[in-house]
């Protein structure tokens, strides 16, 4: 495994597991927040994501086996069918709450969260996995009330770990490696 230069030379990189989004889709998130998230800090094409699991700060040897975790996770999802159902904001970003229409994303959630947390680099957390997508970030909430963007059905083809780099601009998420749905 080669892994980004944003991790070489570290002992702890910061991470997290997600579905990857379809380029379509990306166009029309980007469209849909140029016209709609008037306040705050769009979340850019390159982070748009629907979190699998959070993994924080691990230590670099830790990689290879959480590649391996979300590799045999993947292999094993069955198709994922999502369409946004609402929006949502939080004390910090606003996101589109996702509906997982055969729950086929949550059985990738639960299985791949189990294996991370054998592996002892994950500790479940106690609310169920939420599908959703993190649209815009902010300081204050805004209280914005956009219509629901018109993605569709999204069907994510692959599941990524990602490495997130802090910078003064904001994170910046780099794909250490990904891996298809259904093997």
């Amino acid at each position: 495994m080669n892994l980004p230069a944003s991790v070489e030379g570290r002992e702890r990189a910061r991470l997290f597991c997600g579905l990857r989004l379809p380029d379509q889709a990306l166009d029309t998130l980007q469209e849909w927040q140029s016209a709609h998230v008037t306040e705050g800090r769009p979340v850019t094409r390159d982070n748009l994501h629907v979190t699998l699991a959070f993994l924080g700060h691990r230590q670099v040897e830790e990689v290879e086996p959480i590649l391996v975790a979300l590799r045999e996770a993947a292999a094993a999802a069955g198709p994922i069918r999502l369409v946004p159902e609402r929006y949502r904001e939080t004390r910090s970003v606003g996101m589109l709450v996702m509906k997982d229409l055969g729950g086929q994303a949550t059985r990738l959630a639960e299985d791949l969260q189990g294996r991370l947390e054998r592996l002892g680099v994950y500790e479940l957390e106690q609310r169920q996995w939420l599908p959703h997508l993190t649209v815009v970030r902010f300081r204050e909430r805004p209280r914005l009330q956009p219509p629901l963007p018109d993605l569709g059905e999204l069907s994510p083809s692959d599941a990524a770990a990602y490495h997130s780099v802090l910078r003064s601009s904001g994170a910046q998420y780099v794909v250490v490696e990904s891996f298809a749905l259904g093997g």
